[in-house]
C-alpha cells in the first residue's frame, strides 16, 4: 500500500510542492565507504547487545507508513534514538534526496534489527533536492544532527557513506522504481548513541549554499509488559 507525504521540490531553480506516494520503504544498513569507521558503528551497537549484520550493506524493508514529517512522534518507552541520513526518492522517473531520522528502538534492535526498524517512525524533512543537482558535487554534501539541548550528535560528509551510483545498484539492479525511498546510511554518534527529547537532522550543500532541516520530538508512551 502506498504512503502519500507532500514535499516541498526544489529544482530547476523553483520550487513546488507536490504529493509523493511512496510504495516501498528502504533502510539501507552498514554502507560505510570507510571500512575502519564502519566498523566503529559495529562496535558501537555490538557493545549495546546488537549482533552484526549478516552483510553489508543489507537492506531492511520498513512500512512505508512509518514515514512522516510530523513534528513529533510516539515511541513506547525511552530505550529509542534517531540516526541522520541521506533519503533518496524515485518519483515521476527522476530521483530527489532529502534527510530523514531512521529512529529505532534499540532495545529491541539487540535481539532483531528489522523488527526493531518496523517499531518506529520514520521522520523525513519536508523538502527534496533534484538529485541531478547535486551529482556532480555529491561528495561535498555534509549530514549533521544536534539532541534537543543543542549539543551536536552527528556531523560528516556524505562520503562516509556509499554512493548513490553504488549503492542503489545493490538494492535494485535495473534502477528504483518510482515509489522507492532508500535512507542511505548513518553517522557514528559523537559521544555514542542516546536518546533525546528531540532531535534536529540536517543535510547542507556548502557548494550551493543550502541545507535541508528538520526538527521532530518524541513522545514516550508507558511500557506495561
Amino acid at each position: 500500500m502506498a504512503h502519500t507525504l507532500t514535499f516541498t521540490i526544489h529544482e530547476n531553480g523553483s520550487s513546488r510542492v507536490e504529493d509523493i506516494a511512496i510504495a516501498d520503504a528502504v533502510i539501507a544498513g552498514w554502507t560505510g565507504r570507510d571500512l575502519e569507521a564502519l566498523e566503529k558503528h559495529i562496535v558501537e551497537l555490538e557493545e549495546m547487545g546488537i549482533s552484526r549484520p549478516l552483510s553489508t550493506p543489507i537492506f531492511y524493508r520498513v512500512a512505508a507508513s512509518r514515514l512522516t514529517s510530523a513534528p513529533d512522534i510516539e515511541v513506547s518507552g525511552g530505550d529509542s534514538s534517531g540516526e541522520v541520513e541521506f533519503a533518496l526518492i524515485r518519483h515521476a522517473g527522476k530521483t530527489y534526496v532529502g534527510v530523514a531520522s531512521d529512529h529505532t528502538d534499540r532495545k529491541v534492535e539487540a535481539y532483531n534489527v528489522t523488527v526493531s526498524k518496523q517499531m518506529c517512525d520514520k521522520p523525513i524533512a519536508g523538502e527534496l533536492w533534484a538529485y541531478d543537482e547535486v551529482r556532480g558535487h555529491w561528495d561535498d554534501l555534509v549530514l549533521r544532527s544536534w539532541l534537543a539541548d543543542g549539543t551536536l550528535y552527528q556531523e560528516g560528509p556524505v562520503t562516509a557513506m556509499r554512493d548513490p551510483e553504488d549503492l542503489l545498484p545493490l538494492y535494485a539492479a535495473d534502477g528504483l522504481a518510482d515509489g522507492t525511498l532508500v535512507f542511505g546510511g548513518t553517522l557514528a554518534a559523537i559521544g555514542g548513541i542516546r536518546p533525546t527529547s528531540q532531535l534536529t537532522i540536517e543535510l547542507s550543500d556548502p557548494v550551493l549554499g543550502r541545507s535541508i532541516r528538520h526538527s521532530y520530538a518524541m513522545r514516550e508512551l508507558p511500557v506495561l509488559g
